[in-house]
């Protein structure tokens, strides 16, 4: 019964993710003055892009400001009343440069295609009437050319998403689940990238390290409340359960694009130096960088917050506790920079939202 119940859930909070992702698909403006051309584009890219429509240039414009930070690809009529579609593009470039511009002409005009590529920054023309497929295939080609010239790539489109909708929404539905672990994903993830940064680790591995923290506990929102909020020991099958949380937050990641590289990290970090974790028993060096990072970031925070089976401890004792079972529950020398850097972690501990927009590789993206 628990396993279906946690499928269940599962299966919803995937759906939640995969809704907030279409959310931010890629959007679309097309410009046309008659009405049946306006239709007929529409039907062509439906369930493909978010679709904005304007009947006029200066509709056009003025749609276009409004929307600009989703707007990837135009598609415009050339022959329109009150703004023609060259002039259009020419004045929709000024505004977004780095928006793809395609120009419907049912005149293959070499002056006016020159014009519109010299003016327009124009990716494309097509010819009317247009075959679907043709044009289907352009804007397919225009939207690639816009990810690739984009000044934020497509993962960091997906983090951005991820940290302000997928994360919120799975911390809060976990916040209600447990009141004891409130903040402790956002704690475990400030460790972690603050003792990242200490051994100088790369850029891109800073990110990947703070969306695994981020997301490794998103699982526990499959675990039922008499387990995850129990207050006393649990018994073997109720650890059985709990420790399904690790795989349940691999699954939820996985329906997640772009984010193949920070599955290991969420899906090892109860892993053992010594083998002697879970869910495969890897050991040393064999356990991923990331999810040996957050298991001493993990163990800190769940030793540091008060539980409903216990108060919390002292940063003194479980400073002594992680330094203990290094070589045995732990990296060894990850604990030991972890150890020597107990000051950092003690001012974190106290103040994690300020210390987290210091120290995030994020935040900062998302805030430039």
């Amino acid at each position: 019964m628990l396993n279906v119940k946690s499928d269940l859930i599962l299966n919803s909070v995937g759906e939640l993710i995969c809704a907030q992702q279409m959310q931010n698909e890629h959007t679309i403006l097309i410009v046309d003055d008659e009405i049946n051309n306006l239709q007929l584009l529409k039907r062509t890219f439906r369930g493909k892009y978010r679709i904005l429509t304007a009947s006029n240039g200066l509709e056009g414009l003025e749609t276009l400001k409004n929307n600009i930070q989703d707007i990837s690809l135009i598609v415009s009529d050339h022959k329109m009343p009150i703004m023609e579609g060259t002039k259009f593009l020419e004045e929709a470039n000024n505004i977004a440069p780095d928006v793809i511009k395609i120009l419907l002409t049912g005149f293959a005009d070499i002056d006016i295609i020159t014009d519109a590529v010299n003016k327009c920054n124009l990716f494309q023309y097509v010819l009317k009437p247009f075959d679907p497929d043709e044009l289907q295939e352009a804007v397919k080609n225009g939207i690639d050319k816009f990810d690739l010239v984009s000044s934020k790539s497509l993962i960091l489109k997906d983090l951005k998403e991820l940290f302000y909708k997928t994360i919120k929404s799975i911390s809060s539905a976990l916040d209600a689940k447990d009141p004891y672990t409130h903040g402790h994903s956002l704690r475990v993830t400030l460790y972690s990238i603050i003792l990242a940064k200490e051994l100088n680790a790369p850029e891109d591995q800073l990110e990947m390290i703070e969306t695994a923290g981020l997301l490794h506990d998103i699982g526990k929102i499959a675990i039922p409340e008499s387990i995850l909020c129990k207050p006393g020991k649990l018994t073997d099958e109720e650890f059985v359960v709990m420790k399904s949380h690790s795989l349940n937050s691999e699954k939820l990641i996985s329906s997640i694009k772009k984010l193949n590289e920070v599955s290991p990290g969420v899906k090892h970090h109860h892993e053992r130096w010594d083998g002697r974790g879970y869910p495969d028993h890897l050991a040393g060096e064999d356990i991923p960088f990331a999810a040996r990072i957050i298991a001493i970031a993990d163990t800190y925070d769940a030793m540091t917050s008060t539980r409903s089976y216990r108060t919390a401890l002292d940063h003194d004792i479980a400073i002594q506790e992680i330094q203990k079972c290094a070589g045995a529950q732990f990296d060894p020398n990850l604990a030991q920079k972890f150890v020597e850097i107990e000051g950092i972690i003690r001012a974190a501990k106290d103040n994690p939202e300020e210390f987290y927009t210091r120290y995030s590789t994020l935040y900062k993206e998302i805030t430039r």
